[in-house]
């Protein structure tokens, strides 16, 4: 279906304007856009001086005289100043702000031939930055005085590549992309604020894939949702946010929930299903964790990348979906390759655009800013304030920024350990206990879930007060002190293991007494070990 062509534009108080009696006889620009019988206009939105009243009402009716299907609405906006071009443009973004954009089904024309210098200039800055989704349309009067003649007229797509010079972008506006990508949150690791520069660029100037590679918890499908929120408010897309973790798809429910399916193509089948991608369409398409994909769902998908088309399971006819694919993933996806567990044509498909994301750990100078940030979300979310007192964030910023602290699932440890402190703060107040608890209760569920059975092997032994105490070199040492110990027969056996090398060195080799003595800086003994 052909889009109904909507033309924007100001009622030219000069051009626009003649005496009654002979307007026909003069070239006036608003009317002359729909004289031309190759442009048809649906719909005109003239933007007009209240002062201009007679004139609008004159310029509508004889628009309506020559082109009836053309439907005219008029926008008042007053300049005290019209050539000052702050105000101007102010109150154009204003309009364009409040507009109500329909670019499915509509095709925006911005008439540049009428209004002042300054507001054509913020009319073209309007429609470069994309807050008008439009083509500029300048019209020239006839050569020759033909007053049958409606001139002649001029359609320009700004294509961005051919206008360098002038086609730059408004810092603090760059500067709002950014911080909105970032939800706000102040950062300060510099290579971390590269990238989200870098990812705001990619994300505004391209509709091609994006992949997003990092740890569990590192932000992609936050960063997935505020990219798709700033094309929005662009109107680059108008379509929805789509979320899939592709880790909870198995089996035959993996290929209908990506490309639906037909009523009866299967058991259960009862109805008709529209399917993931479908859904996307004139959207973002968010898979996390694509990695986790069949092979049969990576072809499809490949296909419904690269064509727009793909078949419903068990449909006999092919569906359309025009969407833009952002992935995420923490495996390595070219050893995947390797290993014959990802197509490799599916990799290039989507490796146009790869961003590593950090982890929090790798970002100790942003967990202070973030730690606001969480704040803030828990107050919102629970319509309570919550602070620290001093000595309690200075005490859990210490830990949070210190090598011990992993924080193995990134944004979702620090949620959750916010979450926790501000639930259980008398009067909303965090103190120096219950950041100390907090703390405790991190370290454990570290330990507990780092793979690494030290912490494990020693709570056997020893209390958690004296492993707390230890040094992490210690704490490894000793471990596996302790499991040589439990494996050999005797005191005297397990020191020779253990001094191997070292005991050949000493003129008086007696491992055991050495052990004994290792073991006793712990308070431990060999009976202990055994036991």
């Amino acid at each position: 279906m052909q889009k109904r062509n909507v033309a924007i534009g100001f009622l030219g108080s000069t051009l626009d304007a003649s005496k009654f009696s002979t307007r026909w006889e003069r070239w006036r620009p608003t009317v002359a856009v729909c004289q031309h019988e190759d442009l048809l206009i649906h719909r005109f939105e003239i933007i007009a001086d209240n002062r201009l009243g007679k004139l609008l009402k004159e310029v509508a009716n004889d628009i309506r005289h020559i082109s009836p299907e053309t439907e005219v609405r008029s926008h008042s906006l007053n300049f005290s100043d019209p050539w000052d071009f702050e105000e101007v443009y102010e109150g154009l973004h204003t309009f364009a702000r409040g507009y109500s954009f329909n670019t499915e089904d509509e095709s925006y024309l911005i008439h540049m031939t009428t209004g002042t210098h300054v507001a054509q200039i913020c009319l073209f800055l309007l429609a470069e930055s994309r807050y008008i989704p439009g083509k500029l349309l300048q019209l020239s009067p006839p050569v020759r005085r033909d007053r049958q003649s409606p001139g002649e007229y001029r359609i320009i797509d700004l294509d961005l590549s051919r206008y360098d010079r002038i086609a730059t972008r408004n810092a603090q506006e760059q500067e709002e992309s950014r911080s909105f990508l970032k939800s706000g949150i102040d950062t300060r690791n510099a290579v971390f604020n590269r990238l989200i520069d870098n990812i705001e660029r990619v994300a505004i100037n391209s509709r091609a894939p994006i992949l997003f590679m990092g740890p569990t918890g590192a932000g992609k499908s936050q960063l997935a949702k505020r990219i798709h929120a700033l094309k929005k408010a662009r109107r680059q897309v108008h379509g929805n946010f789509v979320e899939l973790n592709c880790a909870t798809l198995r089996g035959d429910a993996a290929m209908s929930a990506l490309f639906g399916h037909v009523k009866g193509a299967f058991t259960g089948a009862v109805k008709d299903r529209e399917g993931l991608l479908r859904a996307a369409d004139g959207g973002i398409l968010f898979l996390d964790e694509i990695g986790e994909l069949g092979a049969d769902e990576q072809a499809m998908l490949l296909r419904a990348l690269e064509e727009k088309r793909f078949l419903p399971v068990g449909g006999d006819g092919e569906v359309t979906s025009d969407f833009q694919l952002i992935a995420g993933t923490n495996r390595d996806l070219w050893h995947d390759v390797e290993e014959g567990r990802f197509r490799d044509d599916l990799l290039a498909r989507i490796n146009l655009w790869t961003f590593r994301l950090p982890g929090l750990g790798d970002r100790p100078e942003d967990i202070e800013p973030n730690l606001n940030y969480e704040l803030e979300q828990f107050a919102q979310q629970n319509n309570m304030l919550v602070t620290f007192n001093r000595e309690a964030r200075e005490r859990f910023l210490t830990f949070a920024t210190s090598p011990e602290a992993t924080w193995r699932a990134n944004f979702r440890d620090l949620n959750a350990a916010v979450t926790r402190m501000a639930t259980l703060a008398p009067g909303g107040r965090i103190n120096e206990e219950i950041a100390e608890e907090e703390i405790g209760r991190l370290r454990r569920a570290w330990q507990r879930n780092s793979g690494n059975r030290d912490d494990g092997l020693l709570e056997n032994i020893c209390s958690r007060d004296v492993i707390d105490e230890l040094d992490l070199f210690d704490r490894v040492q000793l471990a596996e002190v302790v499991r040589v110990c439990r494996r050999s027969s005797s005191l005297s056996e397990a020191g020779r293991f253990l001094f191997s090398v070292s005991r050949g060195k000493k003129k008086n080799t007696n491992d055991a007494d050495r052990l004994r003595k290792y073991l006793a800086k712990f308070g431990l003994s060999w009976e202990s070990m055994r036991g």
